[in-house]
């Protein structure tokens, strides 16, 4: 298959930390995109806790990697969407970061030392309001899921695009789907 072609959206966060389970929410919207037919076949969508060198094998080998993740800013705006393309700039350290130890920072560091990044990577983060323990997003955060998944869903396309014009507008291959995404 054709690493242009290959995508993958990840949702970092854990679902018991109320707001830190944004990723995953929007990848379970994603989900349901993709069963109506508004996402092409094969797109992988996984959920994954952050952690450096699982984020790197997720996102090896794609053409495009887009990653969901609860931001912790201060001072904060829960439910803003800041949209990161860290291309060549070297990974973000500024006052949005996640809320994992180790992450996202971190594997885009590695992942370039290791020459493991996607052929493109993008970063949805959305600022949070409550990283408790429990479940549920803010109401704030909530109301983010929708119009983020809607964002990644034409990110996509947008990839796509820029793919069959780069490939001479010759069809490319869809890619297969992947077990478990």
């Amino acid at each position: 298959m054709p690493v242009l072609t290959r995508i993958v959206v990840i949702g970092v966060g854990n679902p018991f930390r109320r707001d830190d389970g944004v990723g995953p929410a929007v990848v379970t919207r994603l989900e349901r995109y993709a069963r109506r037919g508004r996402l092409p076949a094969g797109v992988r969508l996984v959920g994954c806790d952050g952690e450096p060198g699982r984020l790197i094998g997720l996102w090896q080998g794609a053409g495009l990697a887009v990653v969901v993740d609860a931001a912790h800013t201060r001072p904060g705006r829960p439910g803003r969407v800041h949209r990161l393309d860290p291309g060549g700039c070297p990974a973000p350290r500024t006052g949005v970061a996640s809320g994992h130890g180790l992450g996202l920072a971190e594997a885009v560091e590695l992942g370039r030392a290791l020459g493991r990044m996607p052929g493109h990577l993008v970063v949805y983060a959305v600022e949070g309001a409550d990283g408790s323990l429990g479940t549920g997003l803010s109401p704030a955060v909530a109301a983010a899921v929708e119009p983020v998944a809607r964002r990644v869903a034409d990110e996509i396309a947008q990839h796509l695009r820029r793919a069959r014009a780069a490939a001479g507008g010759r069809a490319l291959r869809r890619p297969a789907r992947h077990p478990g995404g």
